[in-house]
């Protein structure tokens, strides 16, 4: 087995004053830079009847702050060529710009403006333009959607009512109608304090410049103290194989099936991820081979794994019928790959595969400035190593057929399903 070598990305670190951490990680080859911002907050930190602020301040955030006027900070930055965006997900959201460097004390300002002054311009009209946005949103995506429902379904089966992770990110909208300026004034206080940060700058910039560029910007943006964190304790697998129907208007008949798996940061959940590949990772993996190839009642068979920071991950996979194909049976199939996985492991030769397309996969995100830089704060934030990024193709080609095997038999046990069978046909069947 050949080893990947160590990559080589340089990493140079600072903490402010007021708790922003901040990651340098130089490169000459284009004079630009990437400015990637990592809060420490998520829809797990949402609680019942508030769900969707997380998100939602995905979009307030691009509503002006105390010196920038509605819109502005997008125009800006455009205007001036960078290009710029942001997400939310369970565990973070991030903000990123793409920026030529002399721009990038403008991103900079930017970004510190509406960290530290946001409120000021959090009125009730920007607030209910945006919860609009957030509907139309889910309409579009969620609600008319084929399938638009399956992330909630599937939540819903892995995870207890209670846990953060048993709501999907974008919420409810009823808890978003009763959302409150008041609440979305405490939310933004609660949570977006430089403290519960990363600020990661990658691409044509020296680190001490870095770093007295990021100090200048956001040194004067007050540390808050940080509220305690709901905690999500590692869940069992599942027992006695959960199951849910539904009805919809789909284009065909889904199998899909949940696991929990190890929570992200652990060799145990990377062994797992690499099995899922194995079992259906691509059109040369197991799954694909039996059900869509062998049996021919599927036209797409895969699987993979939701990596959650907390507690537990969610490991899945799906098999889509062909017209007329029977569910149980391809259930049947199904589990019968699962459980041939997880009593005689990988093959060496299916493990360089799914190796070699992983750092196939890892290293096309390395070659872009703002990929990298994104990598780079999720290690910062996740796991408190920037230098992650060097290691991770070290890491998983370490990682060999019985170590996979094993961690499959923990996790992955067609005992350990939970499965939703989702039917083509008219809206409104289902439990």
């Amino acid at each position: 087995m050949t080893v990947p070598a160590r990559l080589g990305y340089p990493i140079h670190t600072a903490t402010l004053p007021n708790g922003l951490r901040v990651v340098v990680s130089p490169d000459h080859a284009t004079p630009v830079v990437a400015v990637n911002l990592w809060y420490d907050v998520g829809s797990r930190d949402e609680e019942a009847g508030s769900t969707g602020l997380a998100h939602l301040f995905e979009h307030v955030m691009f509503q002006g702050s105390e010196r920038v006027a509605s819109g502005e900070h997008l125009n800006l930055l455009q205007t001036a060529g960078a290009t710029c965006n942001a997400t939310t997900w369970f565990d973070r959201t991030n903000y990123f710009e793409t920026v030529p460097t002399g721009v990038l004390d403008l991103a900079l300002w930017l970004e510190a403006d509406r960290m530290g002054r946001l409120l000021p311009a959090l009125t009730q009209e920007n607030l209910d333009n945006q919860r609009d946005v957030v509907k139309e949103e889910k309409r579009q995506r969620y609600d008319n959607a084929p399938y638009g429902d399956l992330i909630e379904r599937l939540l819903a089966l892995s995870f207890p009512p209670d846990h953060p992770y048993a709501h999907p990110v974008i919420g409810s909208m009823d808890d978003l109608d009763a959302a409150s300026l008041e609440d979305a004034h405490a939310f933004f206080t609660r949570w977006y304090a430089p403290g519960n940060a990363v600020l990661t700058l990658v691409g044509d910039i020296k680190p001490a410049d870095g770093i007295a560029r990021a100090r200048a910007c956001f040194g004067d943006v007050p540390a808050r103290p940080l509220p305690p964190r709901r905690r999500a304790e590692p869940l069992p697998p599942h027992s006695g194989v959960p199951r849910a129907t539904t009805v919809a208007p789909v284009p065909a008949s889904t199998l899909y099936v949940a696991w929990r798996t190890p929570a992200l940061g652990s060799r145990t959940s990377d062994a797992v991820e690499l099995a899922l590949e194995v079992l259906g990772g691509s059109d040369t993996s197991r799954l694909h081979r039996r059900l869509v190839r062998t049996d021919a009642t599927c036209s797409a068979a895969g699987s993979g794994v939701i990596g959650l920071a907390r507690g537990n991950s969610l490991g899945f996979a799906l098999a889509r019928a062909l017209e007329g194909a029977d569910l149980a049976t391809i259930e049947a199939s199904f589990c019968d790959e699962v459980d041939r996985l997880c009593d005689e492991g990988p093959s060496e030769a299916e493990l360089a595969r799914v190796r070699v397309q992983y750092e196939r996969a890892w290293l096309a995100e390395c070659c872009r400035v703002e990929a990298r830089a994104d990598l780079i704060s999720a290690s910062m934030l996740q796991f408190d190593d920037p230098d992650r990024i060097n290691r991770r193709l070290a890491d998983i080609a370490s990682l060999g057929p019985d170590e996979v095997r094993d961690a499959a038999r923990a996790h992955l046990a067609s005992s350990q399903r939970a499965v939703l069978e989702y039917h083509r046909g008219a809206l409104g069947g289902g439990s």
